[in-house]
């Protein structure tokens, strides 16, 4: 039978009809508990629903079907995911991740990595060397990768940091947020363990948090994390879920079109003389293209950085003037939103003050080029 597209899978929810009823919309399942039958067994496959629920499921089953995986499990928002893959971290043990990254994440690597002992190595993503030199081979357990990596977009390539990685005796955990299974199958390049937080380009309409991780094996540590799902309670509620999944419905053709989207303000600006720089993967000019080209196979994604000449204040100031632009924390949704990271992040920030980040939505392209270019026409 003909393998299908992941745009067919995602349209139909995973191919799902119900064989009760027929319905092609998949049901809620908001039950917290399940009965038993007259032996005390459990009638069907659940028992309670910080564990399991077929709600959940439904998401988890499709998640892992499209990024390849073996399996996939759901969290109340991407930090608990995030945070459940470090909680198998043992004291002694060591970590290497970015620099630039989302900035959360670090926070917390820097938060365990004090509290409990645990050795923490920030690299440089846009020095390929700088990752391998990361890695302690015999202490290094997760080296954690983002690409594109928010806010600056340097690309990483995932087939050469899990050879890194593999070869240290480590496991590759890569955050897949930007670069969504539409475009980028890490686990398939060698990853393996993919991330998303849910809340950005999977759900896509700005209006529940959750978080997704897909495994390549169920091996001991995902055993673990399931472990830690379950005995911590990050579990996602039913309702959430269902929107997850209604969500993810359309993810193939938004992405598409914020990528188209982004491509085209990034070329338009580009060469604009009150902009410094525009960072994004798509461009030629951007150092992390080829890798990006190789890796990522449909389309670069909506996210692009300009860093705007005369520093903060002038980046604020356009950030403020945009008409369409939505100044707002986030990404990956419907709408488009502006964000002067720097301050955002705060005073551990390593972003450069002048650097505006553009989550770039499904509106007409030539709209937003528009409210762009009146705001800067202002400074």
């Amino acid at each position: 039978m003909r393998k299908h597209s992941p745009r067919t899978i995602l349209a139909q929810a995973g191919h799902f009809v119900d064989s009760v009823t027929g319905a092609v919309t998949p049901p809620i399942h908001p039950s917290t508990t399940y009965a038993r039958d007259d032996d005390y067994e459990p009638i069907g496959d659940y028992v309670y629903s910080r564990t399991q629920n077929p709600t959940y499921d439904q998401v988890e089953h499709l998640a892992a079907e499209l990024d390849g995986g073996a399996e996939a499990r759901l969290f109340s928002s991407g930090m608990a995911a995030i945070s459940a893959v470090f909680e198998t971290v043992g004291i002694g043990q060591h970590i290497a991740a970015p620099t630039i990254m989302y900035h959360s994440a670090q926070d917390w690597l820097r938060r365990i990595a004090e509290k409990r002992n645990i050795g923490l190595t920030l690299f440089n993503a846009a020095d390929p060397d700088a990752l391998r030199q990361a890695i302690k081979p015999g202490e290094t357990v997760i080296l954690w990768v983002e690409t594109p990596a928010n806010p600056t977009w340097d690309v990483i390539d995932i087939a050469e940091a899990a050879a890194a990685a593999h070869d240290a005796g480590a496991v590759l955990g890569v955050d897949c947020t930007v670069s969504t299974p539409i475009t980028t199958r890490a686990l398939d390049l060698g990853a393996d363990i993919v991330f998303h937080s849910a809340t950005k380009y999977l759900n896509g309409h700005s209006d529940l948090t959750a978080g997704i991780l897909v495994t390549r094996e169920a091996d001991p540590r995902w055993e673990e994390i399931k472990f830690i799902r379950k005995h911590v309670g990050g579990v996602l509620g039913a309702f959430e879920s269902w929107l997850l999944l209604r969500g993810m419905r359309t993810l193939a053709i938004r992405f598409e079109r914020a990528s188209s989207n982004a491509l085209k303000i990034a070329q338009y600006f580009e060469s604009h003389p009150k902009i410094d720089a525009v960072l994004y993967p798509g461009l030629e000019s951007h150092p992390g293209h080829e890798i990006a080209k190789r890796q990522m196979t449909n389309g670069f994604g909506g996210m692009l950085s300009l860093c705007v000449k005369g520093g903060a204040m002038a980046a604020k100031a356009i950030a403020t003037r945009l008409k369409l632009f939505v100044s707002a924390t986030s990404l990956g949704g419907v709408e488009s939103l502006v964000e002067h990271r720097a301050t955002v992040e705060g005073p551990l920030s390593q972003v450069q003050p002048n650097l505006l980040r553009l989550s770039v939505g499904i509106e007409d392209v030539d709209d937003l080029i528009a409210d762009l270019k009146q705001a800067f026409d202002t400074i």
